[in-house]
């Protein structure tokens, strides 16, 4: 048997002399240095005990030895748990308690704190791995033979495990496959035309599912090459521009390059395709950029538990506001979320997905697991939304920001869209705060052009021609900035902290 994951990504008859990253150095790494040095990294996790089922967790900065490590677990037959380098001790330790890795691989500079998490959840061996790429991980690989009997793994076989943002409750392991990982990259690259000619911009993180296993594996197979960031600058993005082919981002990055002086169709002549995902695009972004540039962005839906579920088309209208269609044999639906009967076209209710791209369950939660699939097999992702009639979805938010206020629903989305299309607003977020009289009062937090001159009331007023009553919210707060995770979405559950006391509740 092969190894399911690996073998496409990386087949051994690969031309090994094509460059697959450079950095922001100027260093280039092949895949023939993909393969070598995999296979080095592999044998000195298996040194350590790793085996095929093994857990490796890593909490390092973006280098590209992160990337070696990742295939490194492929090859063993390992599960590759990659987590979020903001999590602080406590968080960590949650995380090792419930996934028991036998390799915990961090920052040299955080070992000493980050042991005792390791130690209390019976890590064998704690290795480390900076920014440059030193650390005892690569010193248990210096030396070590170029080539790696890869590890037998089927398509069940688990590849991965991402823990869920955990904004309400215990964060969740999504147990994802070598053929949910494969599925997708394969239908991705396809969809949007990867290929040997592609420069692709890499500045996303590596710890999560876009800057993971969307931009590297659909990079890997279409055989392309990444121009390696350490993290988003928008003076570096507009310098790499004329050298690359495409740019895969999250919506910060689209309205700090609208925002650059330097942002024309000149600069960006040379770029095939600009995609955007994590969070929502404000259409008012999606309408600058193309103005500005010609390009019309490529806005896509996904989650942690399913990769990709949509893409607007390569080909034909890419519907600001939209997420597009179905990847190819992924099929999705609108449902009422109580009972799970299919909605009408253009009604709203919860998102279902099924296909190959859907992940396992949840790691130590069959109960969570089972709570959280259909009978039929449809996944429910907690997202609220609705088709419209050219079949395009449109994603409204999650059920959780839904409110509830004087009995009626109200959904933030409808309301947002509203505020931002006023003269001088940036953005909002609303959401609902406990009232003593309606239950939730719907209540809007707005970010406002620097000098422009937005008071509450202008903005309730406005929203009054054009919402009915119970929808206009009862305080509108003006704010600098939304607070956000780091992949831009915008945090809400911090909000509603924020605010919980705003009615006296």
């Amino acid at each position: 048997m092969s190894n399911h994951l690996f073998d496409r990504l990386l087949p051994q008859d690969i031309e090994q002399s094509r460059v697959f990253i450079t950095t922001e150095h100027g260093h280039d790494l092949t895949f023939g240095d993909l393969l070598t040095q995999s296979a080095q990294l592999a044998q000195g996790l298996a040194e350590a005990g790793v085996k095929p089922g093994d857990v490796v967790a890593v909490q390092v900065e973006k280098s590209p030895q992160a990337v070696l490590l990742m295939l490194a677990c492929l090859r063993l037959g390992a599960v590759f748990l990659p987590l979020n380098t903001a999590y602080t001790a406590p968080e960590v330790a949650y995380f090792l308690s419930d996934s028991r890795p036998k390799v915990f691989v961090c920052d040299p500079s955080r070992l000493s704190e980050l042991t005792p998490a390791a130690n209390s959840a019976d890590v064998a061996h704690c290795l480390t791995l900076d920014a440059s790429g030193e650390g005892s991980l690569m010193q248990r690989a210096t030396g070590r033979s170029g080539t790696f009997a890869n590890a037998a793994r089927g398509p069940d076989d688990l590849a991965a495990l991402l823990y869920t943002s955990g904004t309400t409750g215990r964060s969740k392991g999504a147990m994802l496959t070598h053929a949910n990982l494969a599925s997708n990259a394969e239908a991705l690259r396809g969809l949007w035309r990867f290929s040997r000619d592609d420069v692709l911009i890499h500045a996303l993180p590596i710890y999560h599912t876009h800057g993971l296993f969307v931009a590297i594996n659909v990079a890997l197979l279409a055989q392309a090459r990444l121009l390696f960031l350490p993290r988003f600058d928008v003076n570096e993005i507009m310098s790499l521009l004329p050298k690359a082919t495409s740019l895969m981002g999250v919506p910060t990055f689209y309205t700090r390059l609208v925002a650059h002086p330097g942002l024309n169709a000149a600069a960006t002549a040379r770029m095939r395709l600009f995609i955007s995902g994590s969070a929502p695009l404000l259409a008012e972004t999606h309408r600058e950029f193309s103005t500005k540039t010609g390009h019309a962005i490529l806005e896509r839906y996904g989650m942690t538990e399913t990769g990709m579920i949509t893409s607007n088309p390569y080909d034909g209208e890419r519907r600001p506001g939209t997420v597009g269609f179905p990847l190819p044999d992924v099929a999705i639906r609108v449902a009422e979320p109580a009972t799970g009967a299919r909605l009408a076209q253009g009604e709203i209710g919860v998102v279902e997905v099924r296909g190959p791209n859907v992940f396992k369950g949840y790691l130590n939660m069959p109960e969570k697991t089972r709570e959280e699939f259909r009978a039929d097999g449809f996944f429910i992702t907690g997202d609220l939304g609705f088709i419209d009639a050219q079949n395009y979805l449109h994603i409204i938010g999650r059920g959780k920001d839904l409110v509830i206020s004087g009995g009626f629903n109200v959904y933030p989305k409808e309301i947002e869209s509203e505020i931002d299309a006023l003269e001088g607003v940036v953005e909002s977020a609303v959401i609902g705060v406990a009232h003593p009289d309606l239950g939730e009062g719907v209540t809007a937090i707005v970010v406002a052009k620097p000098g422009a001159q937005l008071a509450p009331d202008a903005i309730l007023a406005s929203l009054k021609t054009r919402l009915a009553s119970y929808k206009c919210p009862k305080r509108i707060i003006m704010v600098e900035d939304l607070p956000r995770n780091t992949m831009g979405k915008v945090q809400k559950n911090v909000l509603r902290q924020t605010y919980a006391g705003l009615y006296g509740g």
